[in-house]
């Protein structure tokens, strides 16, 4: 049997994957997925082949995540309940694929991930598996009773490791769990199960990985524009900004545009996070509900997403139609709550994407913002398809011709008629 499970070199999925060779005299395969997690891949391949891997393959999707991923999301102004920019969900779909695309051509049997039976991941990445491969067996070992006997905590697994000769670096000291991608970084588990715990304190301030908290951020404002085109976010300009991208080696200048340095989808999200990150934007505490039933709490850090979000929405203002908007708006509880339980691939999410892209096709222009402390001020917008119209808008006189007030009384009386008509029902 050929197993292709998903590690990211800790304590849990080295467990597994060693688990998975003995329990089903298994060729295993490693797959790791890069989605922007940073260092945290350092070594990852050698420790994978030590740990029983027969491959490791590290896929390299932080532009496809970007590109497939986070922009069509952002396109949409998908948040879910209110308050979560999604960065968890966003990715399942994303390695999903690309750990299927790795099945298939090792012609493997199955894929094996470590979500564990409470949570959301392994709906995820089981639905992104039955609608992209659904002749591929999906073995969840923390679904197993034989599994959660033999690894009832986390000493046992550590013990385990120890047993196996695993290289591993682990202890019972880190008080939470993380995970981290191009978008966020998420903390859940532990002290943070107790909804009243304030994760604000000084006590917590390492905790944090993507920014300061906004009592640290610098006391004067950053200006910073940015550049769209049909709804995406393709370049930026501000002060400092040579600086800043010669300290990202990994980030390409795709060329410039009317003073604005242009960049490729991974490339926008990296600067976003940056200056999102030095200046307190885009922490959120809160009590989500999963689609297993319970509820859970998680503190996220998503600073470029945040800025992302809030340019994209200003600029929408300015150049999207009215009654397209309030279309599109009314569906994004709707695609939100796609996203998060996992159903990125399904016929229903594809169908609110296309129109949404529709909806993005005037959404052109700049956005000018204001970052300070935590905040994210808008501070204006310009487009060459803008709807606004000064003439129209104006409260001095001289622009009768664009707009004239007498037609407002009709107006008024049309859509006063069924009030009048319902006043009179009730007398």
């Amino acid at each position: 049997m050929k197993i292709v499970v998903a590690y990211s070199g800790g304590l849990d999925t080295s467990v597994l994957l060693t688990w998975l060779k003995e329990t089903y005299s298994a060729d295993v395969i490693a797959y790791c997925a890069d989605v922007g997690q940073g260092d945290e891949l350092d070594g990852l391949e050698e420790k994978a082949l030590t740990t029983g891997a027969s491959k490791c393959f590290i896929g390299d999707l932080r532009e496809e995540f970007a590109r497939d991923y986070i922009f069509p999301m952002f396109q949409a102004n998908a948040v879910y309940e209110g308050r979560y920019l999604l960065g968890t969900s966003i990715a399942r779909p994303c390695i999903a694929k690309g750990m299927l695309d790795v099945a298939l051509e090792e012609k493997a049997d199955a894929i094996s991930h470590g979500a564990t039976g409470k949570g959301n991941d392994q709906v995820r990445f089981e639905l992104s598996a039955a609608s992209l491969a659904p002749q591929v067996e999906v073995i969840a070992p923390w679904r197993q009773e034989r599994f959660r006997q033999q690894f009832p905590g986390r000493s046992e697994m550590i013990a385990y490791a120890e047993q196996h000769d695993i290289p591993v670096q682990a202890s019972m000291k880190k008080p939470y769990s993380m995970d981290r991608n191009l978008l966020h970084i998420s903390f859940e588990a532990g002290m943070l199960e107790d909804p009243w715990y304030d994760g604000t304190t000084e006590a917590d301030r390492e905790m944090y990985v993507l920014s300061v908290s906004p009592e640290e951020a610098p006391d004067q404002p950053h200006y910073l524009q940015l550049l769209f085109d049909k709804g995406n976010a393709i370049g930026f300009q501000c002060e400092g900004q040579d600086e800043l991208l010669a300290g990202m080696e990994d980030v390409t200048v795709e060329g410039d545009r009317d003073g604005y340095t242009l960049l490729s989808p991974y490339g926008m999200m990296r600067v976003l996070n940056t200056l999102g990150g030095r200046h307190g934007i885009g922490r959120v505490d809160i009590v989500e509900n999963r689609f297993v039933g319970m509820k859970s709490r998680g503190i996220y850090e998503t600073p470029g997403g945040t800025i992302l979000l809030a340019a994209h929405r200003d600029l929408e203002t300015l150049t999207m139609d009215r009654e397209a908007m309030q279309v599109r708006d009314s569906l994004i509880p709707k695609y939100a709550q796609l996203v998060y339980n996992g159903f990125w691939f399904a016929p229903e999410r594809l169908a609110i994407q296309a129109l949404v892209t529709e909806t993005q096709q005037t959404v052109t222009g700049e956005v000018r913002l204001k970052l300070y402390k935590g905040s994210i001020m808008n501070a204006g917008r310009r487009s060459s398809l803008s709807l606004y119209s000064e003439d129209v808008a104006t409260m001095e006189g001289g622009a009768e011709h664009a707009y004239n007030q007498d037609d407002a009384t009709g107006f008024i009386s049309l859509n006063a008629l069924r009030l009048k008509a319902n006043a009179r029902q009730g007398q």
